[in-house]
């Protein structure tokens, strides 16, 4: 028998059998479907992670206070930190040869109020003059910070135009007043738009100078010190090496005992995010794995029921000189041709869903081309593998005793 013969059976088994076709494949569609929507998230999700991190600069790297808190006992140790002050960082900018800009950030959520709107859980930022370059921060409108406004302290805010559309509306925001928690400021400048990631507005915040922030807010946050390397790879890690030495000094760090502050690179954050994400893909890969043989079992039992159903069609094919291998590639190749139909209404389902859920949330959403061979490949897998016995029994069925079953 011909391939294109073989599949067309298949394709006219599906079709005269619609309501079987439908509860037969229901295991693979719903396989495959889970695997390429986590796969198309996560692949949406790596992009914007490598990207936004990479905005920064494979030469910028960060010292905090404390790192990324896994458990309690992370938490606990990182507390009994001493916090990092504005003189490590001036320390850092003044004696770190190695860096070309140095700058330092506070944080925290606030609420704004303009013509009478307000603006809840907005980002509040205490910049250095430095840190807008460092914090990937472009200027449409207006300024950027200058050293003045951090030397006086000025009530001057750069703003996102979550705070431009919502609450200063129509016109020029340049030079209008806002006021934050209670304290004015005047609008000097806006950032450009950021958009949305993972449903969460990334143009609703603040800037002031830091130390207008220090004087409001207090002196015992911990800054949070960003430097960039003035040159390649080996000027990053002589760069890091001169911060760790000043930083250990100044926080009178035992020769020996480990770092009481934490320096990260972007490759730090990118690493974490891999192995979660690459964790989280694994186990959905695991669960929709039960799923492929559950529907691979079903597949089977719906051969068998076909060769039952065949058994005189087989005995007239082996009567006319149809060997085993025929009948067994016949069977085969209908079983992974409903395997395949049952994958690629899977991928569409995965694709579909995943392009749902970016519409919906803004979760960014990219579908690589392997993911579509990987579902495909997995339900053709799965046709080859449970068809192997229904399409034996059928391959090895006696001409004459086939002949003479009843239709």
């Amino acid at each position: 028998m011909q391939f294109s013969e073989a599949f067309k059976l298949a394709l006219q088994s599906l079709w005269g059998n619609k309501m079987r076709s439908i509860l037969t494949l229901i295991g693979v569609v719903m396989a495959v479907a889970a695997v390429i929507m986590v796969i198309t998230l996560v692949n949406g999700a790596n992009w914007y992670v490598s990207n936004k991190l990479t905005g920064y600069g494979a030469d910028v790297f960060t010292i905090n206070r404390s790192g990324l808190i896994f458990n309690a006992d992370e938490y606990f140790k990182y507390q009994k930190r001493k916090i990092i002050r504005m003189e490590d960082y001036q320390a850092i900018r003044e004696n770190c040869s190695a860096c070309k800009d140095v700058g330092a950030l506070l944080s925290r959520s606030s609420n704004v109020v303009a013509n009478g709107h307000s603006s809840n859980n907005t980002g509040l930022r205490g910049y250095t003059w430095t840190m807008l370059g460092l914090n990937n921060v472009d200027i449409v409108l207006g300024r950027a910070f200058t050293q003045a406004d951090e030397d006086n302290g000025t009530h001057n805010a750069i703003i996102g135009y979550d705070i431009v559309d919502n609450l200063l509306g129509e016109g020029d925001p340049i030079g209008k007043e806002i006021h934050v928690d209670g304290m004015p400021y005047t609008v000097i400048g806006v950032g450009d738009r950021q958009g949305k990631t993972l449903g969460q507005s990334q143009d609703n915040w603040v800037a002031i100078p830091i130390t207008t922030y220090q004087q409001t807010y207090g002196y015992n946050d911990s800054v949070t010190v960003y430097a960039r390397a003035n040159g390649d790879a080996a000027v990053m890690e002589r760069a890091k090496d001169e911060v760790r030495v000043l930083m250990r000094t100044r926080r009178h760090n035992a020769p020996g005992a480990e770092d009481d502050f934490e320096l990260q690179t972007n490759d730090t954050f990118l690493d974490i995010w891999k192995q979660f994400s690459g964790m989280f893909t694994s186990v959905v890969i695991g669960l929709a794995s039960i799923s492929l043989v559950v529907g691979g079992v079903v597949i089977m039992n719906i051969m068998l029921v076909s060769v039952t159903e065949r058994t005189r069609e087989i005995g007239v094919r082996k009567a006319l000189g149809a060997r085993q291998r025929d009948v067994l590639i016949q069977f085969l190749i209908e079983s992974t041709t409903l395997a395949l139909v049952g994958g690629a209404i899977g991928v569409l389902m995965g694709v579909g869903a995943g392009k749902a859920i970016t519409l919906i949330s803004g979760w960014p959403a990219t579908v690589p081309v392997w993911a579509i061979f990987l579902g495909l490949g997995m339900a053709g897998s799965v046709g080859i593998f449970f068809g192997v016995y229904p399409a034996s029994k059928a391959a090895k069925l006696d001409p004459v005793v086939a002949l003479r079953a009843e239709l």
